[in-house]
């Protein structure tokens, strides 16, 4: 099973990977940008495994890119719980 067909292992994994940059001393500002790559890659190749990542493909679709950037500064707040 992909990481990706399931929310809560996705929001871990992504959490996991989180953490595992801050402790490598990444900074906010670097997370934050590579969320926003992680982010328009997934929407450009790869189809939703779940409702919650269907929502997250349809709003970065019709998002400009300071509101994808908002998404997915959001996507970090949500992993880090």
């Amino acid at each position: 099973m992909s990481v990706l067909d399931n929310w809560q292992q996705w929001k871990d994994f992504l959490g996991d990977r989180l953490s595992q940059a801050e402790s490598e001393g990444m900074s906010k500002g670097v997370v934050n940008d590579l969320a926003y790559q992680i982010g328009d890659y997934l929407a450009a190749q790869v189809d939703p495994k779940n409702e919650q990542e269907r929502i997250l493909a349809d709003l970065w679709s019709v998002a400009n890119e300071d509101e994808q950037h908002a998404i997915a500064n959001m996507m970090v707040k949500l992993v880090k719980g």
